[in-house]
Parts: structure tokens; C-alpha cells; sequence
């Protein structure tokens, strides 16, 4: 396997034309081993294709490579293993292999993606941990590119209530980007796993993104779009999944706000809306096991005041003036309610005096 490995690596080859030779040589050692000028005679290849696999050759220790590949716990798989995502296989442009740390989704169990901007509204955040949450407790298994923002904010809410979630890199498995996402990143290979077709050591550079796109839409079933501009790389993905087949969902936001203009794009070319994660899984046909159980614990811990308080906030910013005006309480009264459920985690302060419910 460590010649297919060498293969997989070469960069200035195409997938689709490193499949041809490996189909006509039968293994990665046999095209290692080609003679040039036999290279030469295939009439697909170009020069700097052929330029390519000859210089691979040099300087690399294929043995000790692979070493060091076993050492850091990344698995390698390409396209004709058996443990190869069957859901890959059927898209267009079929990565030539993949670098696993951790696991591979199940390809029994619904895979559900969650995109979004990175620069993305506190309304764009907590809704993408709300769904993220959902469908994993509902045995959903969520797919995403561990960014900043929208992709992070689903995978963390799978993996808080104990589901599993698979982020897709633009980068080698063996380097976390971006870099405040390590904790993300470690825990996604204890509950779930991290994949990508670059190579170990590869760093993120900004072509690999768009590549990446594709295997995020291939992996999953259900593509949930939260926050995106008219031009970005989520509607990328959202593009990829139409042309896989695949169902596309966007969520409806201000008509103001520029991080909902290509969601509202989607949703005038037909996308699904989503309403609710509960409203999203019955449409699915998957039966939810969140009820209003988690709206009546979380009253049964608050005391009156706080849960008025708590009642009158919601995902969009409000003052301290229109919530003395909305719960009747005096001010001190209610800085007081303010700080304690900022203390319980319940809501947070985005800019001064405003906040917003998170849980």
C-alpha cells in the first residue's frame, strides 16, 4: 500500500488520470517502477504531467514515508478500498484517496452537512448549534469543514449532544485549520473523524477549499445552508449537492443582512426552508427525541424573574431599554437577571447593554 500512497501524493496529476494508469498498471508499484520512455507513449498525459511522476520519484523515501504516516495514526484509503465512502463513488469527480484521522461516516446513517459564512451573525451561530445538536441526538450524523463560524458552531453542537460529526479539510489531516479550532479538532476524532484527499503536511492553501467543497456535498445526504453571501464558497457546495442530487436547504434571515442574501438566493430557486430542526427531521421522515423537554428544564432551573427575562430574548440583539419595557422590572432589577443568566450560560452579551438567548 505504501507505493499507492507514493501515487496518491503526486501533485500536477489529475485524479481522474492517475485512476487511467492505475487501471492499466494494475497497482501504485507498477506505475512507480514505469520506465520513462513507456510513460511517454500514453497519450493523455501531458509533458508536465509525465515531469510530475518522474520527479516524485526522486528525493522520496517511499518506505520511510509511509512510517511516518502509521506513526501519526492517519489512515489512507483510496478509491478502490473497500472502506472507500460508497456516497463518493458516485459523484463526478472522485477523489483519487482519502487521509483519515478517526473514523469515516457510516454509510447506513443519514449525513446531513451544515455550511455557512465564517464571518457570521450571532442569529447564524447559535441556530447552526441548535440544528447541529438536533441532528446528531437524533442519530444524524453532521458533515462540515471545521471553519470558523457556521462550521464549526454545527459540528460543536453535534459533538455537545454526544453525536458524531466529521470535518472535511482544505489542508493534510495532520494540521488543524484554523488553529483556534484544536479543541474541535481533537474532540471530532474521539466522536467522529477528520478527512481530507490532501496529502499529510500540505498546508491550507486557498485552491484546496473549493475542492474540498465537493466531498463535504458528496459525503452527505441533506445539505443545510445557514448564513452565505451572493458569492461564497457555501453556495459552492449547495451547487455541488444539485448537481449530486442531493436535497438543499437554506435558512431564512433579515432581508437587510448580506450573510442572508445567498440563502435567499436559494430559497427563490427552490431550496428547501428551514423552520425549526424539529420541523426539518419530520420532513426527513426521522422521528425527533427533543421535545419542549430542554424549554421546561430550563425553566424549572430559573427563578420567575430570570425566566421572564430569559422569555423576552431570542437570537437577534436586544437593549437594556426595550427589555425594561417588555418585563416591567426595574433596572437593577434587571442588570441583576442579566448577569445571572450570563453566569448559568443561558445568554451572552455581544456589544454593550445588548444580549441574546444561546440556549
Amino acid at each position: 500500500m505504501m507505493y499507492e500512497y507514493w501515487f496518491a501524493a503526486v501533485a500536477g496529476v489529475s485524479d481522474r488520470k492517475k485512476r487511467l494508469l492505475r487501471e492499466e498498471y494494475g497497482e501504485g508499484k507498477a506505475v512507480y517502477y514505469i520506465e520513462e520512455m513507456r510513460l511517454r507513449m500514453h497519450q493523455f498525459l501531458e509533458d508536465k504531467e509525465i515531469e510530475a511522476i518522474l520527479q516524485a520519484r526522486k528525493g522520496h523515501d517511499v518506505e520511510k514515508e509511509w512510517r511516518e504516516l502509521e506513526k501519526k495514526n492517519i489512515r489512507f484509503i483510496p478509491y478502490f478500498a473497500d472502506e472507500y465512502p460508497k456516497r463518493l463513488l458516485q459523484i463526478g469527480d472522485v477523489p483519487y484517496a482519502l487521509y483519515v484521522k478517526g473514523k469515516l461516516p457510516a454509510e447506513d446513517c443519514l449525513s446531513i452537512a451544515i455550511v455557512g459564512a465564517r464571518k457570521c451573525t450571532p442569529y447564524g451561530e447559535e441556530l447552526a448549534l441548535e440544528y447541529g445538536e438536533c441532528l446528531a441526538a437524533n442519530g444524524i450524523q453532521v458533515i462540515s469543514g471545521m471553519a470558523k463560524g457556521i462550521d464549526g458552531a454545527g459540528q460543536r453542537g453535534a459533538l455537545n449532544s454526544g453525536g458524531e460529526t466529521y470535518g472535511v479539510l482544505g489542508c493534510g489531516v495532520d494540521i488543524c485549520y484554523p488553529r483556534e479550532h484544536i479543541g474541535l479538532y481533537m474532540d471530532m476524532q474521539v466522536k467522529g473523524g477528520v478527512l481530507s484527499e490532501q496529502p499529510p503536511g500540505r498546508p491550507p492553501l486557498p485552491v484546496y477549499f473549493p475542492m474540498r467543497n465537493r466531498i463535504i456535498s458528496g459525503l452527505s445526504d441533506v445539505i443545510l445552508v445557514m448564513e452565505a453571501r451572493e458569492r461564497s464558497g457555501s453556495l459552492i457546495t449547495a451547487d455541488l449537492a444539485l448537481e449530486q442530487g442531493k436535497d438543499v436547504y437554506a435558512l431564512p434571515g433579515p432581508v437587510t443582512s448580506r450573510l442572508s442574501q445567498g440563502c435567499h438566493g436559494l430559497l427563490r430557486q427552490g431550496a428547501g426552508i428551514l423552520i425549526s430542526p424539529q420541523d426539518l427531521l419530520e420532513e426527513l421522515g426521522v422521528g425527533s427525541q427533543q421535545t419542549e423537554q430542554k424549554s421546561d428544564k430550563i425553566k424549572k432551573v430559573l427563578e420567575n424573574h430570570e425566566n421572564v427575562v430569559y422569555s423576552c430574548l431570542g437570537l437577534f440583539p436586544k437593549g437594556i431599554c426595550d427589555l425594561t419595557e417588555e418585563t416591567g422590572l426595574r433596572v437593577q432589577e434587571l442588570m441583576d437577571c442579566l448577569i445571572t443568566l450570563e453566569i448559568k450560560g443561558y445568554i451572552r452579551e455581544i456589544s454593550k447593554n445588548h444580549y441574546i438567548k444561546v440556549r
